[in-house]
């Protein structure tokens, strides 16, 4: 009989503060079909000197180096399950696109994998004890310049002879640019505030933000409504994380209290990307539709209403015209040569 595997992914990059230890934040362990729970922890225990104002650095390895260098980073693993278990340490693909961060399946290996080693590559550890280990990543001198992904994961897989295996793992992510000189900037453009109601009637503002950076950036931040009806306000509302490629956009949508009142209100976004930080201001209703649009939209779109309806008008013309047509040659007599 073929076993199966159920992967069961919690976490990827859990906070933690550099140089000192702090509890992860990551899901229950789910139950195995042997009735132990299977689950792995993973946090970054340190961040470059050079990033100490980058929460990013925080969270997931972010760097720039030269080619030829080597890097040194310290994490913790935890064995979150109910019985001692070996835990799994190891580094994968990953890459950043439209859909944001996308863990590459398995233990799938890409160039920046290859020059990951971590210094244990399995740990048995008891229910939630820990261990410390080095992550080295060398690049190598012949490295081209660029950005590259992955994850290292701490993975904990259920035992014994069950069709289904669940295997939990954590991990943290990775974003290591390379080349000469100093950093590639990261930044982003802010589109403008919209506020909407949803079918249920929810109100939701919703903005287009867009990279115009060359590193890879998540997204987060908080909205604040102020000077609504009655002199109402609302928030700061934290935003979900967005993370965003080279080049890349997406749509951040804040949802909100459904009994929040149309408006009009003053909204203030904030946006932040480790030190890269973006602010966005404006007027929303949510009324089901923008605020305002440009006088050229909307001239636009009543000459094409116009035009629609004169075109559709001409079409009926046409059809009726030919319509009696076709009915006098009907009824007329012919006329017969004598």
């Amino acid at each position: 009989m073929v076993a199966l595997v159920l992967t069961l992914v919690a976490v990827a990059g859990t906070p933690a503060a550099a140089d000192r230890s702090t509890p992860t934040r990551s899901p229950s362990p789910q139950p195995s079909p042997d009735g132990t729970e299977t689950g792995a922890g993973i946090r970054l225990l340190d961040a470059p000197v050079n990033r100490r104002e980058d929460s990013r650095a925080h969270r997931y390895i972010v760097d720039h180096v030269k080619p030829g260098t080597t890097i040194k980073r310290r994490v913790v693993v935890e064995n979150k399950a109910e019985v001692r278990r070996p835990v799994a340490v190891y580094p994968a693909a990953a890459e950043v696109g439209p859909d944001g961060f996308v863990f590459a399946p398995g233990r799938t290996p890409n160039e920046l994998t290859s020059w990951i080693s971590v210094e244990r590559g399995e740990v048995p550890l008891d229910p939630d004890e820990e261990e410390t280990l080095w992550v080295t990543i060398d690049v190598p001198r012949e490295a081209s310049a660029g950005e590259r992904y992955g994850v290292v994961w701490a993975e904990v897989a259920g035992t014994g002879k069950q069709t289904v295996r669940n295997v939990g793992r954590a991990g943290i992510r990775i974003y290591l640019s390379v080349g000469p000189g100093g950093e590639p900037p990261s930044s982003f453009e802010v589109g403008p505030l919209v506020g909407v109601r949803d079918v249920d009637g929810r109100p939701t503002v919703t903005t287009e933000v867009r990279n115009t950076g060359q590193r890879a950036l998540d997204l987060a931040g908080e909205l604040s409504l102020a000077d609504g009806p009655g002199g109402l306000s609302a928030g700061p509302v934290r935003t979900e994380t967005v993370t965003l490629g080279l080049g890349g956009t997406a749509t951040v949508r804040i949802p909100l209290d459904a009994r929040l009142p149309d408006g009009p209100w003053s909204a203030t976004l904030a946006l932040a990307s480790g030190w890269t930080k973006r602010t966005a201001s404006g007027t929303v209703t949510f009324s089901g539709r923008p605020v305002s649009a440009p006088a050229s939209q909307d001239r636009n779109r009543t000459a094409s209403v116009l035009a629609g309806g004169l075109v559709v008008s001409a079409l009926v013309l046409a059809s009726f015209l030919g319509l009696v047509h076709r009915r006098r040659n009907r009824t007329t007599p012919r006329l017969r040569a004598g």
